[in-house]
């Protein structure tokens, strides 16, 4: 199953319905004052949307993404006039101003940061240039607080949420002026890592802590270094085990926000094991039994990426994450 043009025109077709929608809307805000009780749009001029500001980053890159695919689709029109709207010098500052705010240190760390970097990696592909200078100073931001909290963070972050350090590395990889600082982390945080339990999923995973932790040392390490640390992370994957890996989550309410993220779960690890099974050689076992497992994640969840919204705001994102997953890189 392939991102082919209709897909592409459905899920574009959702996220333009959102990445403009302010409410309804969870803002993550430290509030120092009265005066600091502000609109999401006047506090996010561009990542206003889409219920949260990630969420709202991720679909952009989406967006972008999509169009650098399809050029020509229907919403290829709409996609260019929200791109000349939104990402203007003036709007970026805004978004800058807020990362200059006291008590933003954190903000959206590092799931946020790592997604505006793809964003950023995004448009650096051929006519995208006016929005790839637009967005310069934020992307500067970001790369400033990698540089400044992955020397300082002792240990990794294994939750199946946002908080998903090795998920936070393996979007950031693209990024060469963050590359060695990347590699540092992931060595000193995953690099002793054997036999892995896979004690997953939690009830609000849209990670899996496991998957994404080998596809992050699979972006990052070299082939003659990934191949080895692999085979002693999941040694039993030929055997289909842990057998957790190989079976869908169950999302059973969909309008429930934590529940919901399941079916990102079930994208997300489609996503990695199409990934990680196209390191492999063709015979390997591994490579049928994880491309097997991929399709029953896929087919679990694809079909609902629309339908409620607190799926809806965030899922295509990883739809298209899984869709393209078959490709190098």
């Amino acid at each position: 199953m392939r991102l082919d043009a209709e897909i592409a025109t459905r899920l574009a077709t959702l996220a333009l319905g959102h990445v403009t929608r302010e409410y309804p809307n969870h803002l993550a805000h430290l509030l120092h004052g009265p005066e600091d009780a502000l609109t999401p749009r006047a506090l996010h001029p561009v990542f206003y949307g889409s219920l949260d500001w990630h969420s709202c980053v991720h679909s952009y890159w989406m967006l972008a993404h999509l169009l650098r695919r399809h050029p020509d689709i229907a919403p290829a029109t709409q996609i260019r006039t929200l791109l000349d709207t939104q990402l203007t010098g003036a709007n970026i500052a805004g978004e800058c101003t807020y990362f200059e705010r006291p008590g933003t240190g954190s903000f959206e760390r590092p799931y946020g940061w790592a997604w505006l970097l793809q964003l950023a990696t995004e448009l650096r592909h051929p006519g995208c240039e006016r929005w790839q200078a637009a967005l310069a100073p934020l992307e500067a931001i970001i790369v400033a607080r990698f540089q400044a909290f992955l020397p300082k963070a002792t240990y990794p972050i294994r939750t199946g949420t946002h908080n998903n350090t090795a998920f936070a590395l393996a979007l950031a990889s693209g990024h060469d002026q963050l590359r060695p600082l990347l590699l540092d982390a992931a060595g000193r945080w995953y690099g002793n890592d054997r036999a892995i339990q896979a004690w997953e999923p939690g009830g609000d995973d849209f990670l899996s802590p496991s998957l994404v932790e080998a596809e992050c040392m699979r972006r990052l390490l070299p082939r003659d270094r990934f191949a080895p640390w692999f085979d002693a992370f999941l040694p039993d994957l030929a055997h289909r085990q842990p057998a957790t890996l190989f079976q869908p989550a169950t999302v059973t309410d969909r309008s429930d926000g934590k529940i919901a993220h399941l079916d990102g779960l079930n994208l997300s690890r489609a996503w990695c094991l199409r990934r990680l099974a196209g390191s492999l050689a063709e015979a390997d076992p591994r490579r049928t039994a994880m491309l097997d497992a991929a399709q029953a994640h896929l087919d679990a969840s694809l079909p609902h990426v629309a339908g409620d919204y607190m799926g809806e705001h965030w899922l295509a994102s990883f739809a298209v994450l899984a869709l393209t997953a078959s490709e190098a890189g």
